[in-house]
């Protein structure tokens, strides 16, 4: 009987470990895709710079929708319904987004691709915390992280093979053929990864539901069914006790009072806010900002375009190859280690690179007077930053010492209460030198976008009022040997993040959260991670073309700094035990917590 019986937890453990792992491939292409294509895009849709903007954070406004609800839905309809309907919504999103001509199917192709990993991103960890065994649960959901960060390298490197290819298109110098070929790439892009997501269908049709969730609708031996599919029978038991066991202490302790004032109790509450600010200081790292900025923060730091291409897909790779390290270890060190090393590790990261900056941005100079003189007041502003510009500037600004040397150039400008920072461009790159300042980059084309630009703005005014430029900041660019100093601190970075915060923070949601309050408890924890990640990316480009690259780092620095400090003295360890022990530890209660 036992000989019958054994091979078949150890293969739906391997199921659940393949399909969430799916899942995650899924979250890190929705990441990482829009990246590659992006370029191609803005070549060849005819869309200007506000509605390219939209295309790239509709995903991020899908994640916020659908994160919001995504608790009431798994709560409402099972864990497992939930994963298919988020494969389906990602599937279907390619073909809307590859087969479009307008900005109408991009917005909602890209929507349905942010909807889907707002479901994911709550309902994969939750599922896995809630089926596999203790010591399968770290390892569990680490392998999700692991293939989230294949997910953004494999977005990475399908980026890289087209663009290769369109550098070798580009050399045929025929613009019709050219423009044709990078239509046909962005597209390709997108169809690229379409197979992962009909595999993550397919496979959630394949496991069982949750026994947890089964349990909390009534369903004990369905409950006791599903834990048997992924553990021996006698441990299966053994957890369906302990949960009637928790059930019964739970609705004697609630019995006659208000379910409002139970869920204000200690063990709700605890768990709830040590999650959310796990979390939002998972965030404040930089960790979304250094991904989705890795290759203008390398080129800002010395090295050229190939290179700072080249550099991302080392990031990518490291990030991935940590990330398999943090899988061995999340179930032997446990949670609390790998935390306590992982922030230490990236605050000292952190504070090279900030180092590293601040030794090549000290000679930054403001040329406002200079360039303000080329608008001459003008509605619009275009030129081409080349070398002869830029030392015609510095001498202009009593640096006649640093001209003659590549520099980057950041212009700050603004019409009425609103203003927009252009791109960095670099005199040593012809190419990609060109400066366009006008009204539509600038002022939010209706109300509601200028009320999250600028809630006190007055946007008929801006419509208005003349061009203004606050800064236009040249930074003479460090060398080479910089640059790569600065790549291997964002390596050092990513590594440290990747084993630690990287594979915790998924752990640290799903398995913090009393069954009572998890789906809907990571839904709201989700929702301020999303929030916050949304906060920094809209001041990234902001802060540094202002104060420079320096003070962000050093910043992200500090906030890691009380990350650590939380995770060091507030975490519990929660490796090996089952959910209803870590849930009993946040009670208070010595009895419940005695193992």
């Amino acid at each position: 009987m036992a000989t019958d019986t054994a091979p078949q937890p150890q293969f739906y453990s391997r199921l659940l470990l393949l399909v969430a792992g799916l899942g995650g491939l899924l979250y890190g292409v929705d990441v990482g895709i829009i990246a590659g294509a992006l370029p191609y895009l803005e070549a060849t849709s005819g869309l200007n710079a506000q509605q390219l903007s939209f295309v790239v954070a509709a995903v991020l406004m899908g994640t916020v929708i659908s994160t919001l609800f995504a608790g009431f839905l798994s709560d409402r309809l099972g864990r497992k319904p939930v994963m298919i309907v988020s494969g389906v919504l990602f599937a279907a999103s390619i073909p809307i987004i590859a087969l479009s001509h307008g900005y109408g199917p991009l917005i909602l192709g890209r929507l349905c691709q942010g909807i889907s990993a707002g479901l994911i991103g709550v309902v994969v960890p939750l599922y896995l915390a809630e089926c596999l065994a203790p010591g399968e649960r770290g390892r569990g959901t680490a392998i999700f992280q692991w293939l989230l960060t294949i997910g953004i390298v494999a977005a990475a490197l399908v980026g890289m093979y087209f663009s290769l290819r369109v550098e070798e298109v580009a050399k045929l110098a025929n613009p019709q053929l050219l423009f044709a070929f990078k239509d046909k790439a962005w597209r390709g892009i997108f169809w690229v990864s379409l197979p992962p997501g009909l595999l993550f269908v397919l496979g959630s049709f394949w496991v069982p539901e949750s026994p947890r969730w089964l349990f909390r609708r009534g369903k004990p031996q369905l409950a006791l069914a599903a834990l048997e599919r992924s553990r021996p029978p006698k441990q299966a038991r053994l957890e369906l006790e302990e949960m009637e066991r928790a059930s019964a202490a739970e609705q004697k302790k609630t019995a006659g009072r208000k379910v409002a004032e139970s869920l204000l109790k200690r063990k709700y509450v605890i768990p709830f806010l040590l999650a959310c600010l796990i979390l939002g200081l998972n965030q404040t790292t930089g960790i979304n900002s250094i991904i989705g900025y890795n290759t203008d923060i390398l080129i800002q730091s010395g090295l050229s375009d190939v290179q700072a291409h080249w550099g991302y897909i080392i990031f990518t790779m490291i990030n991935a190859l940590a990330t398999v390290i943090g899988v061995m270890l999340v179930d032997r060190k446990g949670r609390k280690f790998l935390l306590s090393l992982g922030t230490a590790g990236i605050i000292v990261s952190l504070l090279f690179t900030g180092v590293l900056f601040t030794r090549s941005e000290r000679d930054r100079v403001d040329v406002r007077q200079a360039a303000e003189a080329m608008a001459n007041g003008r509605d619009a502003l275009h030129f081409d930053f080349t070398p002869a510009l830029e030392r015609k500037w510095l001498t202009q600004a009593g640096h006649a010492d640093l001209a003659g040397q590549p520099a980057a150039l950041t212009i700050i400008y603004s019409y009425g209460d609103f203003s927009a920072s252009t791109p960095v461009v670099r005199s040593n790159t012809p190419q990609s030198a060109k400066v366009a300042i006008d009204r539509a980059s600038c002022v939010p084309a209706n109300g509601v976008l200028a009320f999250f630009s600028n809630p006190f703005g007055n946007l008929q005014e801006a419509r208005k009022a003349p061009l203004r430029i606050e800064h236009a900041l040249v930074t003479p660019l460090p060398s080479q040997r910089n640059g790569w100093l600065v790549a291997l601190t964002l390596f050092l970075f990513v590594a440290f993040y990747a084993m630690g915060p990287g594979i915790c923070v998924w752990l640290a949601l799903s398995e913090l959260m009393p069954t009572r309050i998890r789906s809907n408890g990571m839904s709201i924890a989700l929702l301020i991670n999303e929030a916050i990640a949304t906060f920094i990316q809209a001041v990234f480009l902001p802060t540094v073309g202002r104060y420079g690259y320096a003070l962000m780092f050093f910043g992200f620095a500090a906030f890691t700094v009380l990350y650590f400090v939380t995770v060091t003295f507030y975490f519990p360890e929660t490796k090996g035990k089952t959910l209803e022990e870590i849930e009993a530890h946040f009670s208070g209660d010595a009895a419940e917590a005695a193992e």
